[in-house]
């Protein structure tokens, strides 16, 4: 340990040394004025190209140069140069939520959609975890903050990262890379490009590897995990492109990709611990000793789990981008693509060394995305309009095998312990209940089909005053099979052994003990439904309305609205209803339907698991500024932004279930700038967002299952999870050529955000405190770009900090297990944390 600090303290001088000689460089004589200006900055955020100061939105547009230097790789790096952007992870990469100006839902439930749409190279990607993976050689980055539901579809309703890689050229050339850093981190890619056939196709072919060490060190208890550490990395992707320009007025970009990763990820650490002698973690720890932390140390990454968190993902897919001008004024585009993505997770469900619940690492708990889309578009100049129509079709098909098992060490812990041995007075054996290897087996069945057309015309009414407005129509058919299959039983035992044990210790508790051995992977009702359909259909009508105003060639100020939609669905995973009175009633205080029993009290499924659609309108007012001859962007927006009916995923103890929120509104400023400075080789790019994100007022009766406020009681009125009120980034790059054939570069990223909660429902012990992440890199090389030797840190200050929080799985007070209200002297929460500091060194090289 004392190594590897003194060697990551080397490495951050190292570092340090080599951006402080850019001071040392500013203070020579100046070189020659620097030429770039911020004219050179294009964007295709309306799906044209466009200078970034002409778009009346708010955007910020990133260069591949920017993001190589910065280090970012995929999706998640992204957040050091974007101000107001949020990205985490949680049980697994592929459950991973991108967030702007504090709105998104943690995507741990596959049948939930994402509020921030990734487009990459045109393709729209179904969830932002399936995105996650290294992007490989690019272009540049587009971040569209607010509703893009006009031009970009459904589940845009918070914003747009818009991907574009790098294209084929026409002449030869190449790329190789090889970084090796701490963590055992050991890495290359290589890439070629050039002509294939004469001057009208070339091609382009990129490829990347890339292994490190667990970020955790894991207590894995008697096992059967044998792996000492979790959060490590190991895949490897390729990219292949064409290029063909048949004729003049005619081109052809095909490309087709695959990635696999087979990596361990992720567990968590505890981020406090209940003290009390009947604590959640004194039960884990009689039943596995040293199973969990009881320090509250998460920083110390420490993680307990002896179950597998294998992920085994491939991705891959094809598409075809087909540009035509029809004449000179007139071009249509067309953009087909077929995908697949394929997750196979493992996890420890508890994140303990105790056998207490598990997914499987067999490849049966799975998540598989088949997707075909086609986007056709016409666009063009009629006088004063330049003019936009086009029609989006989409097939999604989505196909998941949710397996829950339950331990060795099951029926002790939560039986004799958490239930105090209530299982026992109601002559329940382990023979009998809670079998190592009983649970559940579920399988869904998704089917998405969707049709649009849509249009965004800009009129100018005069040069310097022009009006934009934009419509989108949808037509979406969803459809969901299910089919539940239970081990065990437990559930059933119980539910008619209530009289009974209410006779013994008092309704009130027997209703909690009942309800604890009626969990829903536990409760065999969920078979009785059998193999069962649901749909839904939905038609939305969004749509954008702009004007801008050219005040001089340096100065634009605009207005706008915008209405954008996330689309309703349905819960993967089980949901349950109360029904206390047995057959003596057909509704629940909830309002849920029960069917007729004889049981008096009965724990039932319910059958009808979706949830409504996500409204956002949105309205901003914003100004657009060139100064110092073109050197000097400014850029600000005031906005605020209304959703209706927000789509909370919310974890209930052995689910995640969503919840539609009545009302959230965010309200604030964005500031982004560009600045080549004077100084020949020097750049600043950066930006601010402050947000105030927040819930409306609402009571129990305002959710679709009133149950689920004991939840959720912190949130009426107050600031949403994941919502900083402040954030900033800001990022400057120095490059310079030392005598006749070294050139020297450097860059210091940093990232500013400031306090915000990580939990759903707003745990106060779930706060993370304001912090700031920097990301510093120097190096040399030959001018001719032939050979290049860097030094990099990400996250130079080695700051702490957590991405997500949640209530440890069976281990907050189940007293009553339907209050989630829980008793912190006996509950244990955990915690995913965000990556310590790594550092290492990269050689390149470009002919």
């Amino acid at each position: 340990m004392r190594i590897r600090q003194l060697l990551s303290a080397s490495a951050s001088a190292a570092v340090l040394s080599g951006l402080l000689a850019t001071a040392a460089f500013a203070q020579e004589d100046p070189a020659p004025a620097n030429t770039n200006t911020v004219d050179a900055i294009v964007v295709t955020a309306n799906k044209r190209e466009q200078n970034l100061q002409d778009v009346p939105a708010t955007v910020t547009a990133l260069s591949g140069e920017l993001m190589q230097d910065a280090g970012v790789k995929d999706i998640k790096d992204l957040q050091i140069l974007t101000p107001g952007l949020t990205v985490t992870s949680t049980s697994n990469e592929t459950v991973t939520t991108a967030r702007i100006r504090g709105v998104g839902t943690v995507g741990d439930n596959p049948g939930l959609e994402s509020s921030v749409g990734i487009v990459i190279d045109g393709v729209y990607r179904p969830r932002n975890g399936v995105s996650f993976g290294d992007l490989g050689e690019l272009s540049r980055i587009e971040v569209l903050k607010g509703p893009q539901g006009t031009l970009f579809g459904k589940n845009t309703s918070a914003g747009v990262i818009n991907i574009l890689t790098a294209e084929p050229k026409f002449t030869f050339g190449g790329n190789a890379e090889l970084t090796a850093g701490n963590y055992g981190q050991i890495g290359g890619s290589a890439s070629v490009t050039g002509p294939i056939f004469g001057d009208n196709v070339a091609g382009r072919i990129f490829f990347a590897r890339r292994e490190r060490d667990g970020y955790l060190d894991v207590r894995t208890g008697d096992g059967p995990r044998n792996d000492k550490e979790d959060v490590d990395q190991d895949f490897w992707t390729i990219r292949g492109q064409i290029l063909a320009t048949p004729t003049n007025d005619l081109t052809i970009r095909l490309i087709a990709d695959y990635t696999e990763r087979d990596e361990n990820c992720c567990l968590a650490t505890q981020l406090q611990v209940g003290n009390a002698a009947n604590s959640r973690a004194a039960f884990v720890n009689q039943v596995q000793p040293n199973g969990i932390a009881t320090d509250e140390r998460p920083f110390s990454r420490v993680a307990y789990g002896n179950r597998s968190t294998r992920q085994f993902i491939q991705d891959k897919g094809f598409s075809a981008e087909v540009n035509y001008d029809v004449t000179p004024d007139i071009a249509i585009t067309s953009i087909t693509a077929a995908r697949n993505w394929r997750a196979e997770t493992g996890q420890d469900s508890d994140f303990t060394a105790a056998d207490i619940i598990y997914r499987p690492a067999d490849g049966t708990n799975f998540v598989e995305f088949d997707q075909f889309s086609e986007e056709l578009r016409a666009a063009g100049v009629a006088g004063p309009v330049d003019w936009l129509v086009g029609a989006f079709y989409a097939k999604e098909d989505l196909d998941t095998r949710s397996v829950l098992k339950y331990g060795s060490d099951f029926y002790n812990y939560f039986d004799n312990r958490v239930l105090g041995g209530a299982p026992s007075l109601l002559g329940l054996t382990p023979a009998a209940i809670h079998q190592p290897g009983n649970g559940s087996d579920d399988r869904f069945k998704q089917s998405d089909e969707t049709f649009a057309i849509f249009t965004d015309n800009t009129w100018s009414i005069t040069e310097a005053l022009k009006l934009t407005a934009g419509l989108r129509y949808t037509w979406a058919d969803k459809s969901l099979i299910t089919d539940y299959t239970t081990t065990g039983a437990s559930c059933n035992q119980a539910e008619a052994s209530y009289t009974v044990l209410a006779g013994i210790v008092g309704a009130t508790t027997a209703q909690s003990i009942v309800g604890g051995l009626c969990l829903n992977a536990e409760n065999t009702d969920f078979d009785a439904l059998g193999t069962f359909k649901q749909q839904r259909s939905e038609e939305e009508l969004t749509g954008t309305i702009k004007l801008a105003w050219n005040l001089n060639d340096d100065i634009m100020a605009y207005g706008s609205y915008a209405r954008g939609y996330k689309s309703g669905g349905f819960n993967l995973d089980r949901s349950g209803i109360v029904c206390p009175f047995g057959g003596r009633t057909t509704t629940t205080a909830a309002g849920l339907a029960c069917t007729n029993t004889t049981k008096p009290l009965d724990f039932q499924p319910n059958a009808d698991t979706s949830f409504d659609g996500e409204q956002a309108d949105s309205y901003e007012l914003g100004i657009k500024t060139k100064w110092l001859d073109n050197s000097l962007l400014l850029n600000a927006t005031a906005f605020y932004q209304k959703f209706t009916d927000f789509q909370l995923n919310t974890f209930v103890g052995t689910a995640f279930i969503v919840e539609s929120i009545p009302e959230l509104t965010s309200k604030g400023v964005d500031a982004d700038f560009v600045w080549f400075t004077p100084l020949d080789g020097f750049t600043l790019q950066g930006g601010i967002t402050y947000a105030v994100t927040q819930f409306g007022d609402f009571n129990a009766t305002d959710l679709k299952d009133p149950s689920k406020f004991n939840g959720l009681y912190r949130l009426p009125g107050s600031t949403a999870p994941f919502a900083p009120k402040w954030s900033g980034s800001v990022s400057g790059s120095y490059e310079r050529d030392i005598g006749s054939s070294l050139t020297f570069r450097s860059n210091l990223s940093v990232k500013y955000t400031s306090h915000y909660n990580t939990g759903s429902d707003l745990h106060p012990v779930k706060d993370q405190e304001s912090f700031a992440l920097v990301n510093g890199r120097v190096g040399i090389g030959s001018q001719d770009g032939l050979w290049t030797v860097e030094l990099f840190a990400n996250n130079l200050f080695d700051k702490d900090y957590q991405q997500v929080a949640f209530n440890g799985p069976f281990q907050t007070d189940t007293s009553n297990p339907y209050n989630k209200t829980a008793d912190d002297n006996v509950s244990t929460y955990d915690t995913f944390l965000g990556a310590p500091r790594t550092w290492g060194v990269t050689l390149r090289s470009k002919f």
